[in-house]
């Protein structure tokens, strides 16, 4: 059994973590849905921006297996870490921005993602869940205008 990291000691756990979603964006640029899917436990739920729902592993990577062939054909993957927090010694979520691109990296990253990691048995960190979405940079900048108060913390 893999040796659990302190709570006040996560760096190893951060580690593996941004290692996991580094192989999922590898898997993404190779176009290898069997590597992309591995990344996910074997029940995994998969929540697209457009709202499509698959559940487990091999859901996902069948998936990607016909996007990687058809309408993601020759994509790669953009990802930047918003926000990684435990909630217990097996579980984290990670918030983070992305978007799909071809040729240069595109500078604003137009969707959102939430992403459930657990350490599994075999000491690997999974996904156990992922949600994305689209985000509406007017419909926000109209809400912050009208309602200042909505605009997030961080960001004031």
């Amino acid at each position: 059994m893999p040796q659990q990291a302190t709570p006040s000691d996560r760096t190893a756990d951060r580690r593996a973590i941004t290692d996991t979603l580094t192989r999922l964006l590898d898997a993404w640029a190779r176009h290898d849905a069997g590597a992309y899917g591995a990344e996910f436990t074997e029940d995994a739920s998969y929540i697209t921006f457009v709202g499509t729902y698959y559940r487990g592993r091999r859901d996902i990577a069948e998936s990607h297996r016909i996007l990687f062939a058809k309408f993601l054909k020759g994509t790669r993957l953009a990802d930047e870490l918003v926000d990684l927090r435990f909630l217990g010694p097996d579980t984290a979520v990670v918030n983070s921005r992305g978007d799909t691109y071809k040729g240069a990296r595109p500078k604003a990253l137009a969707k959102v993602q939430t992403y459930t990691l657990v350490r599994e048995a075999d000491g690997r960190w999974r996904i156990a869940a992922f949600h994305n979405t689209k985000r509406k940079p007017l419909m926000e900048a109209f809400s912050f205008k009208m309602a200042p108060g909505l605009v997030p913390a961080g960001d004031r």
